[in-house]
């Protein structure tokens, strides 16, 4: 999926295609009790610099740049807005290594996001927030498809601001979406679990500035969006304005017109199935999922 070169710019325009979930710390055990996980993981510490201009254009333009060091190993990726919903991406996702703690910018500078204005800014680019946790992995075959499944724990550092990170994602490496959905599925069924609309990069940028921003909606895709980027918003922020907004968004898509009547009684489950902090129940994951997965590609991610 990702194109990597040792020390050399990126040649090719690779597809990254994630379903992205949120777990509450104090269900890791019952995560890393599922069947599905039986296997030994791989396990390795992630350093990661993400870096943007001081006026903030790689946020405003909805690009990561980013160096990661594993081992003796540092990697420079260039992730753009993905385009999906209810924890499913597809973006396009460049990484290369590079010599040290350097960002590559003519490597940068070759690449289609920084083609027109934002060529300009390679030059500008300057640490903006930091990322740091420990990665699990297992290698899952499942429906005649090939996904890495990986458990992320440390914290978000950005602007004198933290948040912690406990998420899983399941990154397709062979094979086709459906197999995504069907395996998340299978977790929800006894581990809760819930879609998460925001990146690593995108947290990071809404704790420094101290602003959550949320996107208008209007189909039902974009109410669920609106609702699971809202929980993010909330469990990063503390702030119970951000509960409430989720729950009305929750509310208005189960009165949604457009909705067929299974989709409408998902919709009605998702309006009691969080708990009174903001963490899904199993009911809540499956009911989400579900939802999610047929509306599957039709709002854009942050």
């Amino acid at each position: 999926m990702k194109n990597s070169t040792a020390f050399s710019s990126p040649i090719s325009e690779p597809t990254e295609i994630e379903l992205k979930l949120a777990l509450a710390p104090a269900q890791r055990n019952a995560l890393l009790s599922h069947y599905v996980l039986a296997t030994s993981p791989q396990q390795q510490h992630l350093a990661n610099t993400y870096f943007d201009t001081p006026a903030g254009d790689m946020a405003k333009a909805r690009i990561a740049v980013r160096l990661r060091q594993i081992d003796d190993r540092v990697l420079q990726t260039v992730k753009t807005a993905g385009k999906g919903g209810g924890g499913l991406s597809t973006r396009q996702e460049w990484e290369w290594q590079v010599p040290g703690a350097q960002l590559d910018q003519r490597g940068l500078a070759a690449l289609p996001p920084f083609e027109g204005s934002l060529s300009t800014a390679i030059s500008a680019l300057r640490p903006a927030l930091r990322t740091d946790f420990t990665r699990r992995s297992w290698q899952i075959d499942w429906l005649d498809s090939h996904i890495e499944l990986v458990l992320d724990e440390g914290e978000i550092v950005s602007g004198g601001a933290q948040a912690t990170i406990c998420e899983v994602e399941l990154e397709l490496k062979a094979g086709v979406p459906e197999a995504l959905w069907s395996l998340a599925l299978v977790l929800a069924e006894s581990v809760p679990l819930r879609p998460s609309d925001t990146s690593k990069a995108a947290r990071g940028n809404a704790l420094g500035a101290q602003q959550w921003l949320l996107p208008e909606a209007d189909t039902p895709a974009q109410w669920l969006h609106r609702a699971t980027m809202a929980l993010d918003a909330y469990h990063d922020s503390g702030l119970a304005q951000h509960l409430t907004i989720t729950q009305q968004a929750l509310a208005t898509l189960a009165a949604h017109p457009q909705l067929n009547e299974n989709a409408r009684c998902d919709a009605h489950t998702l309006t009691t199935a969080l708990t009174d902090n903001g963490q899904p129940t199993p009911t809540y994951g499956v009911a989400a999922l579900t939802l999610a997965h047929r509306f599957a590609y039709q709002t854009t991610l942050r």
